[in-house]
Formats: structure tokens, sequence, C-alpha cells
């Protein structure tokens, strides 16, 4: 006798439910983290009080775009990119990727029109577009501009991985020129160029080198001896302050505090290592970390040096490597020997170079000492401790120069910011600066100079974009009509970078977990050079 069941309930969730669950778990998610941070706002009245105000729209604005976000992301994005990689229609071979849809050639060609167009004549069509086109020019300016250079560099790809070394290098050289050459096309002047470039050399080249010098010194504490370490600002503060305090009681030259700063760092690196030298993860961690906090505090409690909070200022600046001088009252300033115009743009210019200078010495010597004993006992070490001692290498003299090595390069970096702000504080050198410097490093991917250098671009250079933003503030208009309201004259986008900071890191973790160039090259190998692949490489060690 046959015996018939009911059918099976499907128990199965479509991509719309488990989007639906996962909508309504990211805005509970949201709703507890930023009650307190966008929810409420403290201030003072007129009395002088402590007053709290609710912004319960804009938190429930924020809470609804998280919920749809990640609905839409669950429920379209997901399935839409699994879906990808099909056949190409015109060979049914080559796989038609969402990256070769997405730069197509006229896109590309229109971008760059556009592009061509905002910058040559931004100025003649502002009158005549009104105030809705001055206000959104600059933001359509820049992504036409990023859609271009991002066309151009999937196009040639191939031979931008083959030389990308030498055409980094090239660009990085040939970046102050060319703003200073557009900048003056637009203004049809080259002294206006001069000073409309002070901006951009000096937020979007001077401040991401720096940024990009410091990682490479952590790389080789944190990337290649595996040590890690959260106080590495310490170091660039001793850098900083070797510098401001020599040069403003003795009057010695940037040229010869250079060195001295590195060397001051480095002799801290070692007095460092000697306390931890067996102490290893979460351990070393801490240690270093309470390192860095006590130099902060040395900073801020011994007046009678460092000034305390106040600081020091009035640093000299750096010299023409001892031949000319970049202050207008001097009498061999830069201008009058060359007898060209004056402009503040030459010392931004000329310490541009100098940090590209000081940034290609780190990598040099970086990439050299890999390829030497003391950096394959670097590696050693970062890969097993137990097996690195059983191979007859002193652990004890790996990581302390391992931790003198990161410090000098820290010791520079801090000489050169002490150089280029004319003005050092215990502010500076907080905590918060070693998370950045070990999250571009982390993000990177550990071990890898371009990936760490591409991490500070994208960290770095997007922080600095965000103050660019002005029409988040007043909105965009057309004539007397507000098409899409601003946020107020009060809204300050800079102020919301750690919060984007944060959103990136996690995202980037999800997508690249061992940063953005998880792969790496053996300094030793047996006949063919070969890169280690990603998924045979630990997570956390590049």
């Amino acid at each position: 006798m046959a015996v018939t069941t009911s059918p099976e309930r499907d128990t199965v969730a479509t991509p719309v439910q488990r989007a639906l669950k996962e909508g309504f778990y990211a805005g509970a998610i949201a709703l507890g983290l930023f009650v307190l941070f966008i929810g409420l706002k403290t201030g003072q009245n007129i009395s002088n009080e402590l007053v709290v105000t609710t912004r319960w729209i804009l938190l429930a604005g924020v809470v609804i775009a998280t919920a749809v976000g990640r609905f839409l992301y669950v429920a379209y994005a997901l399935p839409f990119m699994a879906s990808q990689k099909i056949a190409n229609v015109a060979t049914g071979v080559l796989p038609d990727s969402l990256a070769s849809r997405f730069f197509r050639f006229p896109a590309f060609v229109v971008a760059a029109v556009v592009a061509v167009i905002l910058i040559a004549g931004g100025s003649y069509l502002t009158p005549v577009l009104g105030p809705f086109f001055g206000d959104f020019a600059r933001s359509l300016r820049a992504l036409s501009i990023v859609y271009a250079l991002a066309c151009a560099i999937y196009y040639f790809r191939a031979f931008i991985h083959a030389n990308f070394t030498k055409l980094g290098i090239t660009v990085l050289v040939l970046y102050p020129i060319v703003v200073v050459a557009i900048l003056s096309l637009m203004s049809w002047s080259v002294v206006a160029g001069l000073q409309g470039s002070l901006k951009w050399v000096d937020n979007f080249g001077i401040q991401i080198l720096i940024y990009v010098m410091l990682a490479w010194g952590l790389n080789i504490v944190v990337g290649l001896a595996g040590l890690l370490d959260l106080g590495y600002v310490a170091f660039y503060a001793l850098g900083a302050y070797s510098y401001a305090l020599l040069a403003t009681h003795f009057g010695l030259s940037f040229w010869i505090l250079l060195p001295t700063a590195g060397a001051m760092a480095a002799l801290w690196g070692v007095l460092l290592g000697f306390p931890v030298l067996r102490l290893r993860g979460d351990y070393l961690a801490i240690v270093t970390l309470a390192f860095g906090e006590i130099i902060r505090l040395v900073l801020i409690n011994w007046r009678e040096v460092t000034n305390g909070s106040a600081g020091i200022s009035g640093i000299p600046k750096v010299s023409f490597f001892g031949l000319m001088s970049f202050n207008v009252s001097d009498s061999n300033y830069i201008a009058k020997v060359l007898g060209i115009a004056q402009s503040g743009a030459y010392y931004k210019i000329f310490l541009y170079y100098l940090i590209l200078g000081l940034c290609l010495l780190t990598a040099f010597v970086t990439i050299r000492l890999r390829r030497l004993p003391v950096g394959r006992a670097w590696e050693a070490l970062r890969e097993d401790e137990i097996a690195c001692r059983s191979l007859g290498i002193n652990t004890t003299t790996t990581k302390l120069t391992a931790f003198a090595t990161g410090a000098m390069f820290g010791g520079f970096a801090g000489s050169f910011f002490a150089a280029r702000q004319g003005f050092v504080s215990p502010e500076s050198f907080v905590f918060l600066e070693s998370a950045i410097i070990l999250a571009i490093v982390v993000l990177g991917g550990m071990g890898s100079l371009v990936g760490i250098a591409v991490a500070a671009l994208v960290m770095i250079g997007g922080t600095e974009a965000l103050r660019e933003l002005d029409f988040l503030k007043k909105g965009l208009t057309w004539g007397d009509t507000t098409i899409i309201p601003g946020f107020g004259p009060d809204f300050t986008p800079e102020l919301y970078r750690m919060l984007l900071f944060g959103m990136a890191m996690v995202i980037v973790m999800l997508w690249k977990p061992r940063g953005f160039v998880g792969s790496r090259e053996p300094t030793a190998f047996l006949k063919v050079r070969r890169a280690v692949s990603s998924s045979f490489t630990k997570e956390g060690h590049g």
C-alpha cells in the first residue's frame, strides 16, 4: 500500500526575506550606535550652561538609510555582483566583467571632455549657468578627473603592472608640475597657479607622503618582524621635538638635525626593545601602547623643556641645502637670488620633493634590508619565533634592530613634520595617530610597500577630500530655488571623517582581509621568483 506524505514546508528564505531581516538588524544596530553620537548634541546657552539638544530627524534618517542600504545590498547588489562573470557577447569566451562594463571607452571620452571643459572654462561658465554650476562644478570636475584616470588605469593595467615602480615615481615627481600647470591654465597666470597649488601640494601631496613614510617605517616592525607596535607615534614625537628644541635653542641646520633626530629615535627604539624581549602578541601591544602614552605625558608635564601643552613655536624652516633661504626677510631668499616673483609655493614644492626623497630612501633601505640576512631574520621571526631560535638566529638582536630601524624612520618623519609646521605640541602625537598608521599598514597588506602606499593615498587623501565638500553645507540651488537642501553652515563634513574611516575599514577588511596587496614575493627563491598568493598567506601577515 502506497503511503502518501504531505509535502515538506520550504524553510529556505528568499533573498528578499533575508534582506528584510538583515535590514532590520542593521537599523537596530545603527540606532544603538548613533543615538548618543547623532541623536544628542551638547552645547552652551547664553548663560554658559551646558544644554543638550536633540536631533531625532537626523538620527532617523541615518537609521533608515542604514536599514535600506543593507536591504538593497543583500536583496539586489549581491545577486547582481554574483551574476557578472558571463561570456562576452562578441567572442563567447572572454569574460565580460563588471569592471569592463563600467569603464567603457565612450564613457571615458565623455568624462575626459567634461573634465577639460570644467578645467579650462569653469570660470566662464559659472556666470552663465548660475550658482548651481558654481557650487557643483568642483565636485563634478573632481569626479570626471577621477573617472577618466580610473579608465586609463584599467585600459593600461597590464603595462602599469609591469612598470609600476617606474611609473609611480614618475607620477610623484611630476605631480607638483602638473598641478601648477593646470591651475595656471585655469587662471591664465603662472603666479596664480603657484599660489593655488599650495593646497593641492600641501594637503594632497606632503600630508599623504608623511603618512606613507611613517607607515613604511612601522611596516619594518609590524609587517616584516611581526612585532605589534601600538606606540609608534612616540618615535614620531621624539623626532619632532628633537628638531624643534635643538633648532630653536642652538640654531642648528635641518640637514644636521635630520640624522640626529633619526639617531635619537633609534636609541629610544632600542631602549623600548629591551623590556619587551620576552613579550609577544597582545602583551607586546599593551607595553608599546603604554610607551607611547608615557612619551606624550612627559611632553605635556616637562614644561621647563617642552613648554607643556602650549608647544614650541617659531621652529626654523628648512633651507635649500644651506645655499638659499625660504624666509622673505633674508638676503639670500630664493626669489631674490633667482630673480623670480615671490610666492609661498616655492617652500611647499621644495618640502614635497624633500619628503618624496625621504620616502624613496625608506623604500630603498627596506627593500635592501629584506634581501640581507637581517631582513630574512625578521621574516623568520614573524613566521615563528620558536623555529627562528632553532635555526640559531639571535632573536634579541633581531628584535632590537627592527625596533631601532623602524624608529629611525619615524624620527626622520617627525623632524620633517616639525620643520613643515613650524610648531609642535603634544596634541599632534596622540594614540589616534598610531592607530591610523597601523591601520594603513594592515589595510595595505603587511610587508607590501605598494599596498601601504595605496592605503595611505586612499585613507589620508579621502579624509582631506572631505574638507572640499562645501556644497553639503549650502545645498544645491538653481537661482533662488533650492533643489537639494544642505545641512546648514554648522555642518562640518571633516568631523565625520572618523566615522567614514571606520566604515571603510570594516568594508575593506571584509572584502580584502589580507589588505589591498595580500600576496608577497619572498626574498629567497629557488630558480624562479614566484609571488606567494594571498590564499597561502595567513591573515594579518600580508
